[in-house]
């Protein structure tokens, strides 16, 4: 029988930690709480689970800080829970790494299908690629190699840090240079046709790769207005 996949839950709320593992435990998964942002840290690397449940207002360190010590290690899963519902805040958690959001108060059969959602996604992210295929998810422009194998971008020769899905993103515009993607066509090739999220998560991310990337000579993220985005090659 296959071992159980892991959901640490972080919410300093016992009575809403509790009722979120009542609904992953009845779905088969197995389930950790933690309260406070230390034990989310410590609880991290010892539990080793597949996915994290992360409140954003904790006891010490708060969901943002545990997010980034998170992902300088690990590009585990994460899903933000906040009754913050500001705009700022949503893009702020998108910004540190979390593959989604989640306003309280919130529908636990809602959570629940967003965290199947998910790992599924990491489930075909993580499968073994035949290794005749591994040259297809490398891209190469001048000064800027993406490799999708290794998940590494280079920029002048050095390692750019970015999460994930900022790399899976670059990947998929830069792999069809000057063709025009929609908002949504990228949310589809990128989080998945059954992401919860709205298109603003790309907006999101190609200001941040814009921010580590900026204009070449010879490329650009480009935006085309009242469409989407494209790599383009001059």
């Amino acid at each position: 029988m296959a071992d159980k996949q892991k959901v640490l839950i972080v919410d300093d709320d016992e009575n809403i930690a509790e009722l979120i593992s009542l609904y992953l435990l009845k779905e088969c998964y197995d389930t950790k709480m933690v309260h406070d942002g230390e034990s989310a840290v410590r609880e991290f690397h010892t539990y080793e689970p597949d996915i994290v449940l992360l409140d954003l207002m904790l006891p010490g360190k708060d969901g943002y800080q545990v997010c980034r010590e998170i992902r300088q290690t690990s590009d585990c899963p994460i899903i933000m829970l906040s009754a913050k519902g500001e705009v700022f805040d949503k893009v702020l958690g998108l910004e540190l790494g979390a593959d989604d959001y989640m306003i309280k108060p919130f529908d636990s059969k809602e959570l629940v299908a967003r965290v199947k959602a998910i790992l599924r996604r990491a489930e075909r992210k993580s499968a073994v690629t035949d290794p005749q295929e591994d040259s297809s998810k490398i891209v190469r422009y001048p000064d800027l190699t993406i490799n999708l194998n290794e998940y590494t971008v280079t920029y002048r020769g050095s390692i750019v840090d970015m999460p994930p899905k900022e790399i899976e993103l670059l990947f998929a515009l830069a792999a069809t240079p000057n063709h025009v993607f929609t908002r949504e066509q990228l949310l589809d090739r990128v989080w998945g046709y059954d992401y919860a999220g709205d298109a603003r998560t790309v907006d999101v991310h190609v200001k941040r790769l814009r921010e580590k990337l900026p204009d070449h000579d010879g490329w650009a993220l480009s935006t085309v207005w009242g469409v989407g985005y494209k790599f383009e090659v001059r």
